[in-house]
């Protein structure tokens, strides 16, 4: 390769080579000290917090123990969006009761 080149190539990507003496030494300017202090509180007038809507699915569930005996109708208020996990919880919570579980619906509140 041509040294020419090779140089140019070199300070395009690396920049000119400067020795150490050549380059001026940055000068700090003394920093003035800071203390932080904690602010006195204030009794402020308290802000009412606007109660944050919550999503809401009511399950129904058919469950019994008896196969196919009585069932009876069971409702499960679950604080989510998915309808899979509204529908998972409500039968999680169901079987430690009921043998027997049933989703009839799974509808927004």
């Amino acid at each position: 390769m041509n040294p020419d080149l090779e140089e140019e190539m070199r300070r395009a990507l690396f920049g000119t080579a400067q020795s150490e003496s050549q380059v001026p030494a940055p000068v700090q300017e003394p920093v003035p000290e800071v203390v932080f202090t904690k602010p006195v509180a204030t009794p402020a007038a308290k802000k009412k917090v606007a109660k944050a809507f919550t999503p809401r699915l009511r399950v129904t569930l058919r469950v019994g123990n008896e196969f196919e005996g009585k069932m009876h109708d069971l409702i499960h208020e679950a604080d989510t969006l998915s309808s899979l996990l509204a529908e998972q919880e409500a039968v999680k919570g169901a079987r430690k009761k009921y043998k027997y579980v049933e989703v009839v619906s799974v509808k927004s509140m």
